[in-house]
């Protein structure tokens, strides 16, 4: 087996493993990127087809490149990986694709980093003084109810996670549980051919439409909000962390008037179980659906994380991504890690910048590295902080 060393590892090559990437770059740093897709940009692409952003182009873009798109068009989901991949390759950040990590573990006082596919742990190790987990906003592993193992084999089941178009869906009536914005969407795709249900909570609707001249009006002003009043260290910020990391987020570019005019039978009932197979709202009434659609949400999954700093909840115990417990160990683009900002593309870059500050005030790593260390150019054209080994 392998072993190779490096001053600091970043799990995870989405917008915030690239963004503190880019920062430690900048401060002459030596890291390398561990991202577990065939190509940069790939945590965008699984997405479903017709997926695009909730924020525009003018407020997508990563440290040190702007989206290049129209400032209020809304970029699709292939076009956020795109520019990924095209931002890594920009600043030659060095990310190592297929590379699944499969145990982080102490190692002294640094870090050792396990690679492996499926229950292998053959494909090398990696030791660090620091390791900056970059693996999602709220988690990769899909939530579903434990009783959808209970329902009839002939119901088709998908969740977001795999959901990709209409075309997947069976012939008949589809149930979409879960009425945040993912389920509005896939709710009012799916019923183009199909009788649909959405069911689950209201979590309401922004008062304005996306690309309206209202919102493009307001948009700065929100972004302010977004990134300094609705923070951790705020009383109004820590309680809308507490709701947005446990309760999807209102509607918003479906909204409840666009469901109704698509035929979409919104019901607030959740389903609470399964009765001969076929799912049971709270209030007793069994559907005949041949689809369900989960938009329950994910979870967060450390349990390949040998450090104790979680919670009850799942959730590390970090200060804008810093884990004061675990010394050189970091979070990146956490849900609420500094501010609402945070699960934002456009917010990843000043929280990155606050975890490669704190790597950089560390001591400096002895010799025996196996990088270089640089700057990232301006346009581009220089190349950054390490190449891959």
């Amino acid at each position: 087996m392998t072993e190779e060393r490096f001053e600091t590892v970043i799990i995870g090559g989405g917008q915030a493993g690239l963004s503190v990437g880019y920062h430690l770059a900048s401060l002459g740093r030596e890291f390398v990127i561990l991202e577990g897709g065939r190509r940069v940009g790939d945590n965008w692409r699984v997405h479903w087809d017709s997926l695009r952003l909730y924020t525009p182009a003018r407020y997508d873009g990563l440290p040190g490149m702007k989206f290049p798109a129209p400032r209020w068009s809304f970029p699709g989901k292939d076009a956020m990986g795109d520019f990924l991949a095209a931002y890594a390759e920009r600043y030659r950040l060095p990310v190592r694709t297929e590379a699944r990590v499969r145990r982080l573990r102490p190692d002294g006082d640094g870090y050792r980093v396990s690679l492996g596919h499926g229950d292998s742990d053959g494909d090398g190790e990696l030791r660090a003084d620091n390791v900056v987990v970059a693996t999602g906003t709220f988690g990769r592993k899909p939530y579903v109810p434990s009783f959808a193992e209970e329902l009839d084999p002939g119901i088709r089941r998908l969740h977001s996670a795999s959901y990709r178009n209409e075309a997947q869906l069976r012939p008949g009536p589809v149930l979409v549980v879960g009425a945040s914005h993912s389920g509005a969407d896939i709710a009012f795709e799916a019923a183009a051919r199909h009788r649909t249900v959405l069911c689950g909570r209201d979590t309401g609707q922004i008062p304005f439409r996306l690309g309206s001249r209202p919102m493009r009006a307001v948009a700065p002003l929100l972004w302010l909000v977004a990134g300094h009043l609705l923070t951790v260290r705020t009383p109004i910020g820590r309680k809308a962390a507490a709701e947005i990391r446990v309760h999807g987020g209102p509607l918003l570019r479906v909204r409840s008037a666009d469901l109704a005019a698509a035929g979409v039978e919104r019901v607030t009932d959740r389903m609470t179980g399964v009765r001969g197979g076929r799912p049971v709202l709270a209030g007793g009434r069994v559907l005949d659906v041949a689809n369900v659609v989960w938009c329950t949400g994910f979870r967060q999954d450390f349990s390949w994380i040998d450090i104790p700093v979680f919670r009850e909840d799942g959730w590390p115990e970090e200060s804008c991504g810093i884990v004061a417990a675990s010394p050189g160990l970091y979070f990146a683009g956490l849900s609420f890690q500094r501010a609402f900002s945070s699960m934002l593309v456009g917010g990843a870059g000043r929280d990155a910048r606050i975890v490669a500050r704190h790597i950089a005030a560390r001591e400096r790593p002895t010799a025996g590295r196996t990088g270089r260390t640089g700057t990232p150019g301006s346009a581009g054209r220089r190349p950054g902080a390490v190449t891959a080994a």
